[in-house]
This record gives C-alpha cells, structure tokens and sequence, in this order.
C-alpha cells in the first residue's frame, strides 16, 4: 500500500536564526558582557593601535558561528529539533550535575550548545514518532544527550556501555529524517532505502531491527534485516517492495550491492553500531566499501563499548566534525548494576560447580539463566550435560542453522526454555531484560567479550549477577579481569593474587609497538616518497 502522510509547508518553512537566538540566550548575554567589559577598557591610556586591535576581537559574535553551526546544508535537512522552554532555561549548574551523576563527558565544536532533554516531550510531542516509548518514564542518559545533537544534524560518537539505550538512541532520530525525505524527494537520487545500520553479528542486528520496527510501526516506516545464514531470496523480495531502512550485517550487505539488488546512493542516515566488534571480525575493508556508496551529504553516527586506535581512525575518516558523548569510561568498563562473583576452579569440577549454582539461582526452573561456553563443541555437550540431567535447555552456537539459532532465542525470551548455553555469538546480540543470572563456564579469550558478556543481565535498569569460572589456562587474562573488578567496585578473589596482575600494553595490529599512540590520534596513510 501506497503510504498517507500529510504534509505540512510550515514544517519546511522555518526561521532558523530566531531558533538560534532562542536557543543560545546565554552564549549572546555572554557576548553583550564581554563588549561592554571591552568598552570600559577604552578609556585606560593605551595607544589606539591596541585599541582597534581589541575592538576588533570583541566584535565577532558567537551567534554567527552557532548560525553557521545549525545552518541546513547539503541536499537533505537534518535539523528537526528545536529545544523546549524547559531545556532552555536549565540552568548550567544543573547541567553540570546531570553530566556528573552520569559520568558523562562531552567533546566537540559547541558541543556545550546541547543540553539534555529531561523528559520525553522535550524532544518531541508527535504520537507517531514518540509511540515507541510510551512505557517509559524517562529517557536513559545517552538517549537524552544525542537526541538533540543527532536532531540538531550533527554527526555523533556514543561510547557507552552494553545495555544503556544505545538501540534507541539512534533509531528515534532517524524516524523524522525518513518522514521528511519520503515527503519531499531529492531530484536525481534513486530509489532506495534512507537509513543503513551495519552490525557485527546477525544476532545484533536481528536485535535492532525489532526495536527499528517497533519503532516506525505507527509512522509506517518499512525496515528489513539482511544477513547470512539464510537464503538471499527472502530479503531480496523485500528489497523490490521498497524499504526505507536496511539493518545488515557487512558481508550480506556487500554481496547484496554486487547483486544489484540495494543501491546505496540515497543513503543519508548512516549508523555504524557496535564498531569495535566489526573490526575486530575484520569487516574494516567491506565497512569502507559500504561507506564508499552511500551520498556524500549523509549524517553519520558510530556508537560503541569501547574507544580503540582502530575505532578512532574510523571514525576519522567517516564523520564530519562529530560530538563525541562519552557515558562512564572511555576504557572498558562493566555495568555497576551487575554484582560480579569469579571462582577459581580446576576443569574438571566445572560441572559439578554448574550444577549446583543452577540449583541455587534457578532452584524455580522458571526464571532466566544464560550459560556463555568458548567453542560450538563445548556447547554441544553442556546443553546435552544438562538435559541429561533433567534441566530444560537449548543452545546456540555456529554449527546451528539460522533456524535453529533463531528459535533458541525465542524459545529464551517467552521463557519455554529458561536455560541457554551460547557461545560468544550472542554475547553482544540478546537483549532481553529478563535476564536475572549469567553464567561464564569459560573465560573468553579477550576482556572485551568478558564485559559484554555479563552485559546480558542488569539491563533496563535492573539489577543483575554474573558468576564466572576462571582456570589457570586463562591466567594471561587475570590482570584485566581484577582491572574490571575494581573499577566496578566488586569484591576480587584472593586467589586471583596467585597470578600475574601485570597488563600487557595492546600493541597495534599492523605495526605492533610502533603503531599509532593514544595522544598522536590514528596514523597518517602512508606515502612513497621517489628519488630523483
């Protein structure tokens, strides 16, 4: 069906310099002080070659440069925010305090320009696009910061941790940058879909396209996920019947494109989610290939857990002036609301230990507990220990078709099965809130997957625990692990002194101790120099 929308000519028609005077007051009074300050400096002696020199300087005005800032340019219209009276008149101190509570740090040009929205109407009051969050109270702390810098038509960076709203934070933007680009077509452009988010795992990106459908279901916005496992026909069909929004993974994406079937020339809504995993799976050439097709014009937004050299360098070379918002650490960093128990057991008293944990977590065999193993066989044989046992269980790992992978994961969320053994696949593609206890039968090779790991419980503000077992084969590991204890203030094990703490420095992929430091930013590209 053809979709109805409404259009509106004043929507289209707005004055953007009264926006701008109304909200910035307290960087034009800032300005009225500083030329009255200068003009009592007049009269102090000095010779009028100084005088015109600081006259000069006082007279630039920052609201041109706000001007400049939010001036629409390009061929699409990004800016569909205009701050409320509420956010207006916040006073800086409470600002201040909000940043502070939620450890919050902003970097970028006028980044100080956009305040956080305290409540949901100060972004927005339209039903369709606000529909999405009717059964929450308030925005979550990266949610009320980027709304109003993504709106505003800045590119932005959310480094946040695993279960903070990132999903939304991102998809609700983007609901009035489709509306506005589906009414009102760009000449030239072909047909095709408007926003692009690329994931790591078809589990995440499985994960976002559910809350992107919910999301656009009362303004009528399509969206379809594409990613391997599956066959490519499916989504192909989706693709002809027309789609505004397209969640994919890098490799189907990429062989979509070559197929003919996706043009990305009118993507102008560009997400790249959970950045540091894809590049850790190597997806860093198909992720500049993919870039490289979209328009010029687009507006492009990175979020992640963490803030590597690799990401950094990312970021350098897709993002136009962005705003990063940091919420907690930079460095990885595990949810405080997850209280954190680590066991130093031998290997083969790890299934005894399983079983009596689940007999003191899930004594109601009711409520939810997943189970995180390293390898597919290891998987295997601890959903078959269980069941053998007696416990309902299922399992997803690589050696399961998508099918089968899919409806463990749904059997999970409606709580048929409450017990899940999972590798590493789902360590960062599960959202579900109902998660009350996680499981680490085996440490994973690197800290990252640790914390994203135990990130599937204690979300949506709830409260959550992690039991993890560690061996003496995952002692090169141990440092990193007390790190992430005593920075989320949990109780480390004594038994953890018997290994090395000592943290080896991460050297860089390519150039080992010679790469790129912290300070210095992403390394330049290489250049052959000839000899004459």
């Amino acid at each position: 069906m053809p979709l109805r929308r409404e259009r509106t000519r004043s929507e289209t028609k707005l004055d953007w310099a009264d926006e701008v005077e109304q909200a910035i007051p307290s960087l034009l009074d800032s300005a009225k002080k500083k030329n009255k300050g200068d003009k009592k400096k007049e009269g102090d002696g000095e010779p009028a070659a100084k005088k015109k020199k600081k006259e000069k300087k006082a007279v630039v005005d920052p609201s041109a440069k706000v001007e400049e800032e939010v001036k629409e340019k390009g061929a699409f219209r990004k800016i569909f925010y205009k701050p409320t009276e509420a956010t207006l008149n916040m006073p800086k101190k409470d600002m201040l305090e909000f940043q502070e509570k939620h450890k919050m740090n902003l970097t970028g040009r006028l980044a100080e320009i956009y305040k956080p929205i305290q409540d949901f109407d100060d972004y927005s009051t339209d039903p369709k696009i606000m529909s999405v969050v009717k059964d929450f109270l308030k925005p979550t702390a990266i949610q009320s910061q980027c709304w109003p810098i993504i709106s505003s038509g800045r590119d932005i960076i959310g480094i946040a941790e695993t279960g903070s709203g990132k999903t939304l934070a991102f998809s609700l933007p983007a609901l009035p940058h489709i509306l506005h680009r589906y009414d009102n077509p760009v000449p030239g452009l072909p047909a095709g879909p408007i926003m692009l988010v690329l994931s790591p795992t078809r589990e995440l990106a499985m994960q976002s396209q559910v809350v992107l459908e919910e999301a656009g279901k009362a303004s009528e916005i399509r969206s379809v996920c594409c990613y391997g496992g599956v066959p490519k026909w499916q989504q192909k069909q989706s693709l002809r019947w027309g789609v505004e929004a397209v969640v994919a993974t890098p490799g189907r994406l990429k062989d979509l494109v070559q197929m003919g079937c996706l043009n990305l020339r009118g993507v102008s809504y560009l997400v790249l989610d959970e950045a540091d995993r894809m590049l850790d799976q190597g997806f860093e050439r198909d992720i500049r290939q993919i870039v490289g097709e979209t328009h010029k014009g687009r507006q492009t937004a990175l979020f992640s857990a963490t803030w590597p050299d690799s990401v950094r360098q990312l970021a350098h070379s897709f993002l136009n002036r962005p705003i990063k918002v940091t919420i907690g650490s930079e460095d990885l960093a595990a949810g405080t609301r997850i209280t954190q128990i680590v066991e130093v057991v031998e290997d083969r008293a790890r299934e005894g230990m399983l079983v009596k944990l689940l007999n003191k977590y899930h004594s109601s065999r009711k409520n939810r507990v997943l189970i995180f193993v390293l390898y597919k066989k290891e998987a295997a044989r601890v959903e078959q220990t269980l069941k053998r046992s007696g416990w309902n269980a299922c399992s997803i790992h690589g050696d399961k078709s998508q099918d089968q992978r899919t409806l463990a994961v749904e059997q999970f969320k409606s709580g048929e099965v409450p017990l899940l053994v999972a590798t590493d696949v789902a360590a960062r593609g599960l959202d579900i809130p109902g998660v009350d206890f996680v499981i680490n039968y085996s440490f994973p090779l690197t800290i990252e997957d640790y914390v994203h790991r135990i990130g599937r419980t204690g979300r949506a503000g709830r409260e959550g625990t992690s039991h993890t077992f560690f061996q003496t084969c995952d002692k090169l590991r141990a440092g990193e692990l007390v790190k992430v204890l005593k920075d989320a203030n949990q109780e480390v094990p004594e038994s953890m002194n018997d290994f090395d703490l000592c943290i080896k420095k991460k050297e860089h992929k390519l150039y080992g101790a010679f790469g790129p430091k912290d300070h210095l930013g992403p390394m330049k590209k290489a250049t052959k120099i000839t000899f004459d």
